[in-house]
């Protein structure tokens, strides 16, 4: 199966070290550059730390060599015992330092990102989340930085030592026991190739299981999202057949790939032993005929441990900078697009008069279906005008584009006679309040979510518009008052409530217009009552524009524009449209007290 673009980085997948993927990697450099003198500090400690523990094999074999007689710079093992000791006490000095530095560097510059690509989300058109599940997006700030972080943090830190660790480690090597080192070199090549032919078939068949398991989880994910349905089919032992199918499926791949596992280790303990076998004959053939002592065989096998170690290292290494390459290729997807324009007129005197003509729209996603069909109508600054018409007749589009969520393919929207496109944004929708058909508040306290409007209002300013809003009479009763948290979306109030907490927040933006979407659709006859009151407050000396199935909700309306099928069908007022029998809009009427 394909992968979709923008899904979340699989474990497995891996981008190829070429030079155009390694430069997405340093766009992500261009968020270390405020910090480039702490990083190149770090760097400094751990060349340092990588160098000064290579002395340590090199001291630990003229150790055994003064044992046994041989003269070096100092002569006392104690004091060569206090030098290896003073190697290990420097080198842990350095190891904190460059910890400590690369810790800095990588928290301060993923926060820098994490921020950077918040920022820029929220500031991207409708059009971009259309096209986006929620949770890919989360998977960007979270899951990708993270393995960024990782990387700047930790997988660099240990190549650069790993290099270093191998290039000296060599080096002292080449100098000190040339002959054992040549042999070495010549040895243990084929087996690293041989480990990583074997490795990679193995991870495939790792690959296979987790696919399997993956397979048999959506099985469960399924069934409890369901479980209602599964339950009325009595569909309860045919789904545990069906996940207990997809489990052995999983067992019989993991099974095969731990028999060729097995296979893998044996080979490794049997090779690499064989090798290190036949470098110990070796060495110890030279120490026996004179060619090498005994303290510098230990210091080879030190040194040829320390480099082992640094080679199964990098391999690590390189399949975390093939998946860091990954994340930062979504993250800078993210941050390469193109944010919502906001250039533009800012209204010193905002009347709120607008005017739709000939606007034909279709959403980005659907080509194909045209929304809106060359839809003209006008509202006048302070008036009340209604939208009515069935579901799907273009009722929220027509909101939608004057929020200028999205743009017209043609036609032209006008606030105070000039276009939309010619307004700030930002200074157009701060003069546009909306009370949606489902509120959806901020999981804090109530006043954070009615002061979000307006983050510095006072308590007497949200205080007036609560009890405006008809809001104050159930925040009075609650110990926490304002400071009552609603929890998640709201959960902890009732629809009226969160319904009166919405217009409350409307009441103090204070806006020039005013939507109501749906505002009273989904409440009962009480609640329906005290928000319908609030509704009427908050509409006074502001140009209104309602949309409403509940006709009864829309009779006060100084206009009703009828829609159908994307076109104004009918206009006028209700009792005009009501007197037209045979009318679009009174037969609406008859359909809905029928019910």
């Amino acid at each position: 199966m394909a992968k979709k673009r923008g899904t979340a980085l699989d474990e497995s997948e891996k981008r190829k070290l070429n030079k155009q993927n390694l430069s997405k990697l340093g766009g992500i450099f261009q968020f270390l550059m405020p910090y480039k003198g702490l990083f190149f500090l770090g760097l400094v400690f751990l060349v340092f730390s990588s160098l000064t523990l290579l002395t340590f094999p090199f001291v630990a074999g003229k150790l055994i060599d003064t044992a046994q007689g041989t003269d070096w710079i100092v002569s006392d093992i104690n004091s060569i015992a206090l030098i290896l000791v003073g190697i290990l006490a420097v080198q842990s000095i350095f190891s904190f330092f460059r910890v400590w530095l690369f810790a800095l560097v990588s928290e301060r510059s993923m926060r820098d990102i994490r921020l950077a690509l918040y920022s820029r989300m929220v500031r991207l058109p409708m059009t971009f989340f259309d096209k986006r599940r929620t949770g890919e997006l989360i998977s960007r700030i979270t899951s990708d930085v993270s393995m960024l972080q990782d990387t700047f943090s930790v997988t660099l830190a240990e190549l650069f030592r790993q290099v270093v660790t191998l290039v000296a480690g060599v080096i002292f090597l080449m100098v000190n026991t040339p002959k054992l080192t040549i042999f070495m070199l010549a040895t243990f090549p084929v087996l690293v190739v041989i480990a990583m032919v074997f490795g990679k078939f193995i991870r495939t068949l790792s690959k296979s299981t987790q696919d399997e398991l993956a397979a048999a989880n959506v099985i469960v994910e399924e069934t409890l999202q369901s479980i209602s349905t599964v339950k009325s089919f009595v569909g309860e032992a045919f789904e545990s057949a069906r996940y207990g199918s997809g489990l052995n499926r999983m067992v019989g791949v993991a099974l095969r790939a731990a028999k060729y596992r097995g296979a893998f280790i044996s080979f490794i303990i049997f090779a690499l032993f064989g090798g290190i076998v036949a470098v110990m004959w070796y060495g110890a053939s030279l120490v026996s005929s004179g060619e090498m002592s005994v303290g510098e065989l230990v210091s080879f096998v030190l040194y040829t441990t320390f480099i082992g170690g640094s080679i199964a290292g990098l391999g690590d290494i390189y399949g975390q900078v093939q998946k860091a390459i990954g994340s930062s290729e979504r993250v800078l997807e993210i941050l390469d697009e193109e944010p919502e324009s906001v250039t533009g007129i800012k209204a010193t005197n905002f009347q709120g008069k607008i005017a739709f003509e000939n606007v034909g729209f279709h959403y980005p996603t659907r080509p194909e279906m045209e929304v809106l069909k060359e839809l003209s109508f006008h509202v006048n600054p302070g008036e009340k005008v209604a939208l009515a018409g069935h579901s799907g007749a273009g009722k929220s589009t027509i909101i939608q584009l004057l929020m200028r969520f999205y743009d017209v393919q043609k036609g032209s929207i006008f606030v105070d006679d000039r276009k939309l496109n010619e307004w700030d944004l930002q200074n157009l929708r701060s003069h546009v309040g909306m009370v949606p058909q489902e509120v959806l508040l901020f999981g804090g306290s109530i006043r954070e979510n009615i002061s979000y409007a307006k983050p510095g209002a006072s308590e007497e300013e949200i205080i007036l518009a609560s009890k405006k809003a008809n809001a104050w009479q159930f925040i009075s009763q609650f110990p926490e008052g304002l400071d009552t948290l609603v929890g998640e979306r709201g959960v902890k109030l009732s629809g009226g409530q969160r319904q009166r907490v919405a217009i409350a927040r409307a009441i103090l933006k204070d806006p020039s217009i005013l939507i109501l979407d749906e505002a009273t659709s989904s409440l009962d006859a009480e609640s329906e009552s005290l928000v319908q009151e609030a509704l009427d407050e908050l509409m006074k000396g502001r140009t209104t524009i309602i949309i409403a199935h509940r006709l009864a909700t829309i009779r006060k309306a100084d206009r009703i524009y009828v829609l159908s099928g994307g076109e104004i069908v009918e206009q006028g007022n209700h009792v005009d449209l009501l007197s037209r029998e045979d009318g679009f809009y009174a037969n609406l009427v008859r359909l809905q007290f029928a019910d």
